[in-house]
């Protein structure tokens, strides 16, 4: 046991001479004569990808995680505690160790000496091109690499999918500027370094089938090294760092938590913070792919449409104001809770709107609800406006139903004629099934303290200003009245 104890001692000591930083063993010459930096940022090429696709802005972007941090720091258990934990969503995992480069017949003969933890050993190109096609809504096929031959597989690979998070993991993940900027969050797994060299030797001898003493003299003579000039540097540009890895789950939570807030937040809900998309689900996504799909039987579509509208209805009754309320339990305990807003009521935008009246009268019993008919009258544009309200409305606060929002004029004109009527308009919440920009732009412009709450924002409107994906003629589908 002393003897294989000063081997290893001896092993460390050898390896921490002096090497180089550099990697590919074609390239030492030159990159002795040229900056130390691996890749300089006077180079003039910048590839094709780099600027965004011209209809990307058509496309919910992805929200792209970068998880970096030393070698057997914990990033991997860190990514899979992430994916588990936003099972509602569609997760991609791209490790950054799928782009090394395959070595040459000379590099394998003196493998040894070969840098794998240098900048130089990745494919940064191939990684940014694979992550620009992927938040383009492409799939990609990623390299499969093997640790044991250093080579890349010429006849598989792994095909991955768009999702709504990519993570991309791995050491040098933020040495890159470019591949940094593709980044919505970077978290840095912070691990004690005796902790990582014991995961590494672990690893290293038990997956990749190499012995204890070459696992040291890589760890000395170039992981240690490149942890400290190129992984370390780059914990500066973490926006969050993570003490002791997959063993914090506080942090992991946070983070988890702030990731679903920024999936339901579409960018205009970041300029208007009156609007409000309730959190997607792969149910809410399910009914929206049925409800949309032009073959669905009418039964369905109301079906399906009563369900999503019931949702609306539920979450914008969680924006009216409350009172706490304390009652005596059955078991005779005291209960402090709330109690709902007494004074409300819904009004429908004639006649799509009357469509969401069954979901209001389910979700507040007895509730009152008015009518509001508006009727472009003949070519000049006038409004005919038909209305039927409480007579006390203005002492409510009133849900206005449609189920679609468009261009917007319509729903201008009834919040115009309710706030006539005295109803503050922060008293107005405006319900919707799906929304389309211009919609949003224009009531919001106009009525900055009313609230808006929506299941989707669509892409935008047509030359004939329809909503587009959207879903037609909803009164129509709805009422049967469709030929």
């Amino acid at each position: 046991m002393l003897a294989e104890t000063k081997e290893i001692d001896y092993v460390m000591e050898a390896a921490s001479g002096p090497h180089f930083s550099g990697l590919r063993l074609d390239s030492l010459m030159s990159a002795a004569a040229s900056s130390s930096s691996p890749r300089s940022s006077s180079t003039p090429t910048t590839p094709a990808f780099s600027t965004p696709l011209a209809d990307s802005s058509a496309l919910k972007q992805p929200f792209v995680i970068g998880v970096s941090g030393g070698t057997a720091s914990g990033k991997t258990t860190v990514c899979d505690m992430i994916i588990q934990q936003l099972h509602d969503h569609r997760v991609v995992l791209v490790s950054q160790d799928s782009f090394y480069r395959g070595l040459t017949p000379e590099e394998l003969q003196r493998v040894h000496e070969y840098n794998f933890d240098h900048p130089d050993a990745f494919d940064t190109e191939q990684l940014l091109e694979c992550v620009h096609e992927l938040k383009s809504g492409h799939s990609v096929h990623v390299p499969m690499y093997d640790f044991k031959t250093h080579q890349r597989s010429s006849d598989s690979f792994r095909q991955v999918n768009a999702s709504d998070v990519i993570i991309l993991e791995g050491i040098l993940v933020f040495h890159d500027q470019r591949v940094r900027n593709l980044m919505n969050m970077k978290i840095f797994v912070d691990t004690d370094a005796d902790v990582r060299l014991a995961r590494r030797i672990r690893r290293d001898t038990v997956e990749r089938g190499r012995d204890i003493n070459s696992v040291l003299e890589q760890y000395a003579k170039f992981v240690k090294p490149a942890f400290e000039d190129f992984v370390l540097p780059s914990k500066k540009y973490a926006d969050v760092i993570i003490p002791r890895g997959g063993d914090n789950h506080v942090a992991i939570d946070l983070i988890v938590q702030h990731i679903h807030t920024k999936l339901g937040q579409h960018d205009l809900c970041k300029i208007y913070p009156n609007v409000y998309v309730i959190q997607s689900t792969f149910q809410i996504r399910g009914m929206h792919t049925l409800i949309r799909d032009r073959d669905i039987s009418k039964h369905d579509f109301v079906f399906y449409s009563d369900r999503l509208i019931r949702l609306v209805v539920e979450h914008g009754l969680g924006h009216l104001p409350f009172t706490e309320k304390q009652i005596v339990t059955p078991t005779g305990s005291l209960y402090t809770g709330v109690d709902f807003c007494k004074k409300l009521c819904g009004v429908s935008i004639v006649r799509s709107g009357e469509s969401m009246e069954n979901a209001m009268r389910a979700c507040c019993k007895g509730i009152k609800i008015g009518k509001i008919l508006i009727h472009r009258d003949g070519d000049d544009g006038k409004q005919l406006i038909y209305e039927k309200l409480p007579k006390d409305i203005s002492e409510r606060h009133v849900l206005l139903l449609d189920p679609v929002l468009a261009t917007g004029n319509s729903a201008n004109q009834a919040i115009e004629l309710l706030i006539q009527k005295g109803v503050p308009e922060s008293h107005i919440i405006f319900l919707n099934l799906i929304s389309a920009p211009e919609g949003i732009h224009c009531v919001c412009k106009r009525f900055p303290s009313l609230k808006i709450v929506t299941s989707e924002i669509d892409v935008a409107l047509n030359e004939e200003f329809r909503v587009i994906p959207g879903m037609g003629e909803f009164g129509d589908r709805y009422f049967g009245t469709d030929d």
